[in-house]
Parts: C-alpha cells; sequence; structure tokens
C-alpha cells in the first residue's frame, strides 16, 4: 500500500529550512524502517512513500536471508505494487532500508533503477542489527551517479522508537532542518 501523504507540504513550510520539496521513501520489512521515515517526515513536513514489493518478504528469518542473499546477488529488482508519479516536483529525496547483507533491499534497487534522479538530492538512512550502512551508499551512488548525496544515517533497528533525537540532530547537520 502507497503512503502519500499530502498534508506535508504545510508541514515544510515549518520545518524545512532549505525550501526545497522533500520526499521520504522507504521500504520496510520488520517496521523499522517505516519507523525512520515517519520521524523524518514529521521533522521535515515532507511527503511520505513505502516501496511496496508485488509479493511479500516471509517472516521465517532464515527464508528471508537465503532469499535476500539471492536477490541481491542476481541483482534483481523485484516489481512494486505501487509506483510513485511526479518525482520530478523532488529537490531532495530520503531513501530508507533495512541493511540485508550489506546493502539496501532489492526493492530500493527497483526504485532507484525507476527514476531519473539528476540534479537530485539523496540522503540514504538504513536500519540494521549491528551492520551500519554497509555499503548502501556506495551502492547507491552506482545506481545514480548524477545525484549528489548527502551524509547518510544509520539507525540500530532495536532503537528506532527512541531514535527521533538522534534522526533531529542528523537532519540539523545536513541542513534539512534548522
Amino acid at each position: 500500500m502507497a503512503i502519500l501523504i499530502p498534508f506535508g507540504l504545510k508541514m515544510q513550510a515549518q520545518n524545512n529550512t532549505s525550501g526545497n520539496k522533500i520526499l521520504v521513501v522507504y521500504f520496510s520489512h520488520t517496521k523499522n524502517t517505516k519507523e525512520i521515515a515517519t520521524q523524518i517526515q514529521q521533522l521535515t513536513g515532507a511527503d511520505l512513500f513505502e516501496l511496496v514489493p508485488s509479493r511479500d518478504y516471509t517472516t521465517d528469518y532464515q527464508a528471508l536471508i537465503e532469499q535476500a542473499k539471492k536477490e541481491i546477488n542476481a541483482d534483481y529488482k523485484p516489481p512494486l505494487k505501487n509506483n510513485l508519479q511526479g518525482i520530478d516536483q523532488y529537490d531532495v529525496i530520503f531513501v530508507g532500508s533495512p541493511n540485508w547483507w550489506n546493502t539496501f533491499a532489492p526493492p530500493v534497487a527497483t526504485f532507484l533503477t525507476s527514476h531519473d534522479f539528476s540534479g537530485k538530492t539523496i540522503v540514504p538512512f538504513i536500519t540494521h542489527e549491528g551492520s551500519r550502512m554497509g555499503r548502501s551508499e556506495a551502492d547507491m551512488k552506482k545506481l545514480c551517479p548524477k545525484a549528489t548525496f548527502l551524509k547518510g544515517l544509520p539507525i540500530r533497528g532495536s532503537s528506532v522508537k527512541e531514535a527521533k533525537p538522534l534522526v533531529e540532530r542528523w537532519l540539523r547537520e545536513i541542513g534539512v532542518m534548522k
């Protein structure tokens, strides 16, 4: 299910000091990345869009890591149930994912290869349980060579509920929020 929050534009004027139109795009398997995406949306007034693969990933951990490994090694880009329209209107795009096998999840690869990010600013954020950003930033830069990248944020999945002060500090550091 796609979530595009139209009232985010009203909040943008209050929190977004750069004057840019901001979008937060994310894939979340266990809701950790969704929690951080929502925090970013609330703090910046961005629009919010969830990437939903056509086929749900399993909830069985062992089966999931095997599937993720196969998909990443095969450079598989799963079809999505939803497609974001109007990406041209955004200047800054936060891209969030869990860290799977040291990079972002395949649905994020589908999104990144489906749009032209020339002249856009991409800001990665990754949830993890010890592997931090892995090679997510480098892999995103390979897929979007004409985009500008700001410093990404790794957040331990087990601490997302308490992460809002860290997210707020990071947004100030990268100049998206005062």
